[in-house]
């Protein structure tokens, strides 16, 4: 993890709960994270809130406290990181159907808890034959990293998970559908509980998700142990952290906002701020020529010592922050 010596503390967060009135929480919680020099995104919905937040450490711990008089967020435990400089340019509090989206009518995560697994007791589970192990993540994630053996959905969305699960069931599980253990992940653990919840609503008993997801195995288990290969996308503009949290290797591409690691950086298809090799080709000349311009004003942005507010476009959707 960087030095708390940074200047900004950044904070991942989820808690499902039941809020009867979540657009009612936004007004104070938005006027306490712009008083307190807090930017990113806070999702509130019925079935809980969701988010990364970065500013100030007491900026952080304030808004934190306010969170935990939420109803039945009492015992939240964020996720936490630092950073040299600010990762977010704004700041969004909003209203949501879903803090995270997989549009499945009826799930309730706080009825259906599956077994929550430590970063310690992880490996031994993984490590049996008996385990399936999914990864519930998009599959641009999935490429920067991931655990070994773990199955990849290759899913653009959250909402394709149940499809998938629902069209490979029988390939995952067996012919009868139940003899296996499955053992899920995800970055900070909200996806997690939302597919675990679901599995177990489809009637798979035996479902384990690793507490704290890949951002607490990352920080407490010592990499020499580690069954995990690459590093973890994260969504704010680190794009990927390693082991100890300390920052990745890769960078976003601007134009389609996929990270790009070095070997893509290298390829004559890159054009820092303008195309990628997943996108080479894919944008029109008035197009790439608006992506120029954004990044020729965030180079002089950034020689003035100013942040451009280009410099932030293109982060992925806050649906998927944790």
């Amino acid at each position: 993890m960087a030095h708390p010596d940074a200047q900004v503390r950044v904070a991942a967060l989820y808690q499902f709960s039941r809020f009867d009135d979540p657009a009612a929480l936004i007004p104070p919680l938005k006027a306490l994270c712009v008083a307190q020099g807090v930017r990113g995104t806070l999702l509130l919905a019925n079935e809980g809130i969701n988010g990364t937040i970065a500013g100030p450490s007491d900026g952080i711990d304030a808004v934190l406290v306010d969170i935990r008089a939420l109803p039945g967020c009492a015992t939240l435990l964020p996720k936490f990181a630092w950073s040299d400089a600010m990762p977010f340019h704004r700041l969004k509090v909003k209203a949501k159907h879903e803090i995270v989206t997989m549009g499945q009518p009826g799930l309730d995560p706080l009825s259906d808890v599956s077994t929550y697994v430590a970063p310690a007791d992880w490996n031994a589970l993984i490590d049996s034959p008996d385990t399936v192990v999914i990864d519930t993540r998009n599959d641009y994630e999935v490429r920067v990293g991931t655990f070994a053996g773990a199955i990849d959905p290759g899913t653009r969305s959250f909402r394709d998970f149940p499809q998938w699960f629902r069209d490979n069931r029988d390939a995952l599980l067996g012919d009868d559908g139940m003899p296996k253990r499955v053992a899920m992940f995800c970055t900070g653990g909200i996806r997690c509980e939302k597919s675990t919840a679901f599995l177990k609503a489809e009637g798979v008993e035996e479902v384990f998700h690793l507490q704290g997801g890949i951002l607490n195995y990352l920080e407490t288990v010592p990499a020499a142990d580690s069954r995990w290969q690459g590093e973890c996308f994260v969504f704010d503009e680190r794009v990927a952290v390693g082991h100890g949290l300390e920052p990745g290797s890769h960078a976003l591409c601007r134009a389609c906002r996929m990270p790009v690691n070095e070997a893509d950086r290298a390829s004559p298809l890159f054009e820092e701020g303008v195309s990628c090799p997943a996108c080479h080709g894919t944008r029109d000349a008035d197009r790439l020529a608006g992506y120029a311009e954004r990044h020729r004003q965030t180079r002089l942005a950034e020689a003035r010592g100013e942040r451009h507010i280009g410099q932030t476009a293109g982060l992925h959707g806050e649906q998927d922050a944790a």
